[in-house]
């Protein structure tokens, strides 16, 4: 069992043949881990038993997966922990070290290896390239945020200035900064200007980025069509209200992998609910949120869309049904349960090529 940390990797092991369970903090380093578990299958040995498997298991956390590669690739069987599934106790104060931590995950790893899987709950180890291909609209994501950030701070500078009429995302908006007026009939102040320029200048390179990303996720799809993925995300767009950008976000985060069935894609996206009973208490706290959290907003932007594009479908008149009376609350909880169901429809569609009646798909992929 290994614990990560930035600087210090602390190893604790069960070697057979040895009466104690040894214990190893060193500095970061794969090629000392790999020493050590060399020793230890030494010291095993010369007490007269022949390790012909060994097992190491660590959380995911912030190392990602790449240490795990590089042990399995020399031999070494590993497997990674869903750090929320191990079962934790609940004292107020409880005492909380690495040495603690460490040997409490040793004992969950070895009754899962015994059979008893609700110990914990192992991660599923991506190749290079399945981590590469999710780079792609990650990264859109995030320079979407950092662009609607800007905008909405240079509107709030205007604001404050009493000027509610620019509009920042023109291609134009820096030659009309110049030709702002406030209510006083004054010009902007220099350094507030300088400051809207320089922003202005950022939220054109965004875009440039955000560009170049769209026009290199059509090139590889239009180089490979035939490849697992890209066929996937070419069948997803043909759906209508869903573009390239959705398809591939869907596809790479959670259509591509190897789910057991419609329950557990639910539960990938964190779709499902969280019950609270006890006795004779029943309630529902709500979303569980412990799924991939784009997946999850996807979805529910998805679910919006599917009013809007198939308002006749019999989705679409069974959300209406059920949120009929108009609520707020209604409608939230509603559209939450049809982007799960729309994400089990395009699930079955991926994997069975099954296209139901209430999605509407286009001739070739926008």
């Amino acid at each position: 069992m290994i614990g990560l940390s930035k600087n210090f990797w602390l190893v604790a092991g069960v070697v057979p043949g040895i009466d104690r369970h040894p214990l190893k903090k060193f500095a970061a380093d794969e090629n000392t881990l790999l020493a050590l578990l060399h020793r230890w299958q030494q010291q095993a040995l010369k007490a007269g038993q022949e390790i012909k498997r060994i097992v190491v298991a660590f959380e995911a956390g912030r190392d990602g997966f790449w240490l795990a590669r590089w042990l399995r690739a020399r031999g070494i069987e590993v497997y990674v922990i869903h750090p929320t599934s191990v079962a934790v106790s609940r004292e107020h104060r409880r005492a909380k070290t690495d040495r603690l931590d460490t040997e409490l995950l040793k004992r969950v790893v070895l009754g899962w290896l015994r059979g008893e899987p609700d110990h914990c709950r192992m991660v599923a180890i991506p190749t290079i390239e399945e981590e590469d291909a999710k780079r792609a609209n990650r990264e859109h994501d995030t320079l979407v945020r950092q662009c609607t950030r800007l905008v909405n701070r240079m509107k709030a500078c205007l604001a404050r200035f009493g000027i509610r009429n620019f509009d920042p995302t023109l291609r134009k908006a820096a030659d009309g900064l110049d030709k702002l007026v406030k209510p006083e009939g004054v010009r902007l102040p220099p350094l507030t200007v300088a400051q809207m320029l320089h922003d202005l200048a950022r939220l054109r390179v965004l875009r440039e980025q955000i560009k170049s990303i769209e026009k290199a996720r059509l090139k590889r799809l239009n180089d490979a069509p035939e490849t697992r993925t890209n066929a996937m995300v070419l069948l997803i767009a043909r759906v209508f209200g869903i573009g390239i950008e959705t398809a591939d976000t869907l596809v790479h985060e959670i259509l591509s992998r190897n789910l057991r069935d419609r329950r557990a894609v639910a539960r990938y996206a964190g779709l499902t609910g969280s019950p609270d009973e006890s006795g004779n208490r029943r309630r529902e706290k709500g979303l569980a949120r412990a799924g991939n959290a784009r997946v999850r907003r996807t979805m529910i932007q998805l679910a919006w869309r599917f009013l809007r594009f198939r308002p006749n479908s019999a989705l679409a008149q069974w959300y209406n049904r059920r949120a009929a009376d108009g609520r707020g609350s209604t409608r939230k909880t509603m559209i939450v349960a049809l982007a799960r169901k729309l994400l089990i429809v395009l699930w079955r569609m991926v994997t069975t090529g099954e296209v139901p009646a209430d999605l509407k798909l286009r001739r070739a992929a926008a």
